[in-house]
């Protein structure tokens, strides 16, 4: 597959996932650290794309603001249950609180008898982490089962040694949807980059409105172009981000 190119900024609309696209994934989701180098590109290209630059996540929005302050981007979070857009309206699902509740206390029970799983509540969603016991993946997976049996509009999503339930209906591929109707995103060519299962969606939505699907890492992919790690996507992103200040430097000395 071919590696990315280096799109005209002007007339392009960046989303970018976020661990395993612009962190490393850490055992644990508090523990993975934003390079300054990547944190200085970020900047530069929200400047350059006139403010069409999103982060589109599985993580919460307000997690995602933390990792990347004093940068503050629109942002679709819980895999699009959650969206803050340009002007800093944040959209929610009708949810239910009780079915939260529900769902941390019967994990809260398996994870007491199997150590090493690792529950991470979200503002509308529960994730269940097995990366320290990838031999729990099936057990991990019927517990999630079991919890949204008999719950409408609940689905389950899974992803790199996590299994997650949520609203129905909402995706990555909605929020890039969404966000390409609302300036200053409109009328742009999107760009969308991410490792996971869960990017598919966006990379297909991406894909229907002509724009540039990125894959980083290995596995099957609708994506049309690839990298092979997280370190590589992060040094295109950062020679992005120099190539456009060499140009602007150009205009300005001619």
């Amino acid at each position: 597959m071919l590696p990315p190119p280096s799109p005209p900024l002007q007339s392009s609309a960046l989303f970018l996932d976020f661990d395993g696209t612009l962190v490393e994934i850490a055992e644990r989701p508090e523990a993975v650290s934003l390079r300054a180098s990547t944190r200085a590109a970020l900047a530069q290209l929200e400047t350059k794309l006139n403010g069409a630059l999103a982060i589109v996540t599985g993580r919460d929005i307000a997690s995602i603001d933390d990792l990347l302050a004093p940068i503050r981007l629109p942002t679709a979070g819980i895999h699009g249950t959650t969206r803050r857009d340009f002007g800093g309206r944040v959209h929610r699902p009708p949810y239910g609180d009780s079915f939260l509740r529900l769902a941390k206390d019967q994990l809260a029970a398996l994870a007491a008898r199997e150590k090493g799983l690792l529950i991470e509540l979200k503002t509308a969603s529960v994730a269940l982490h097995y990366r320290n016991r990838p031999e729990l993946e099936r057990a991990c997976l019927a517990a999630m089962e079991d919890l949204a049996d008999g719950h409408e509009g609940i689905e389950i999503k899974r992803g790199k040694m996590v299994v997650e339930v949520k609203p129905d209906g909402a995706n990555k591929g909605s929020a890039v949807s969404d966000f390409m109707s609302e300036p200053p995103f409109f009328g742009r060519r999107p760009i969308f980059a991410g490792d996971d299962i869960t990017d598919e969606d966006a990379f297909r939505v991406v894909n229907s409105m002509g724009g540039v699907s990125i894959k980083v890492g290995e596995g099957p992919t609708e994506a049309t172009y690839c990298v092979r790690s997280t370190s590589d996507f992060l040094n295109w992103l950062e020679d992005l981000s120099r190539t456009t200040r060499a140009l602007e430097g150009q205009r300005e000395r001619s």
